[in-house]
């Protein structure tokens, strides 16, 4: 692992980092915040997953998280979102390919010799971190925006008793029946829907649902409402009866704005499921 930069931040270290990933085979960048807390002793963990055309580098900076976590004592992981370099696959699209691995593990050329976003996540990064920083690997909860909302939803849902509390801000809900899904499942994983459904947070909740809290943000102006498709998980969490806050929020869009809007709402929301 090389160490990239450090900076002092909110009394803690923002560090970026790289290191070499056998799961994606490629160099990968990822960003991690460590409160004044981590001098300690491991501290709780807040993983971020980013959205469409994202690296680790846009929350980092636009989300307004560190203060928040900072007060908290909570740790943050910034990934980023899809394997990258030139001898990788890619796609005109900003919505397939580089910037958009959607949180699969691709099974389909030209995207599988790299795109095992799915296992660098939840195996691959989370062996490093918690072996190379002082985290507690018993106190994690996951968050993230748009396609990384989904991501969120989904491995929380699949990754049984791991996370203590998801939240998401404006996530891809029903990919499966979206032009925000559809297109990129076939690409990675091929046309048998069957697969895609483990992929997909409405279908996953009416299947499995969470054992913890839930929290969705989405603004009421989100000029991808068609495409996110919130009234579905809605729906599958009350047929579920889920323990869900799921918010539409008055007059925001997708952008940064909202999310550093109700980032403290959402770092209290994990922070009292995390101390619970």
């Amino acid at each position: 692992m090389e160490t990239i930069s450090e900076n002092a931040c909110f009394g803690g270290v923002q560090g970026v980092y790289s290191h070499r990933s056998e799961s994606c085979d490629c160099d990968m960048t990822f960003g991690l915040f460590l409160p004044a807390e981590a001098k300690d002793g491991p501290v709780p963990v807040l993983w971020y997953l980013s959205g469409l055309t994202c690296t680790h580098e846009n929350a980092m900076v636009k989300a307004a998280a560190q203060g928040w976590a900072a007060e908290q004592g909570i740790a943050l992981i910034f990934p980023d979102t899809s394997p990258r370099g030139d001898d990788i696959a890619n796609d005109e699209a900003f919505d397939l390919g580089q910037g958009a691995g959607f949180y699969v593990n691709a099974t389909q050329n030209p995207w599988a010799p790299h795109f095992q976003m799915y296992d660098y996540i939840t195996k691959e990064l989370t062996d490093l971190v918690f072996d190379k920083f002082p985290l507690d690997v018993t106190r994690q909860a996951i968050t993230g925006h748009s396609m990384g909302g989904h991501g969120a939803l989904t491995i929380a849902m699949r990754e049984t008793g791991r996370f203590a509390s998801v939240s998401a801000f404006s996530p891809i809900c029903n990919p499966t029946d979206s032009d925000w899904g559809r297109r990129q499942f076939t690409a990675y994983l091929g046309f048998e829907e069957d697969e895609w459904a483990e992929h997909d947070a409405s279908l996953l909740m009416a299947k499995h649902g969470f054992d913890g809290p839930i929290l969705i943000d989405t603004g009421t102006k989100d000029q991808f409402l068609d495409l996110l498709k919130p009234e579905t998980l809605a729906q599958a969490a009350a047929a579920k009866r889920q323990e869900i806050i799921f918010r539409m929020q008055p007059g925001y869009d997708h952008s940064y704005f909202f999310v550093s809007t109700f980032m403290e709402d959402h770092i209290t929301f994990h922070a009292e499921a995390l101390y619970a």
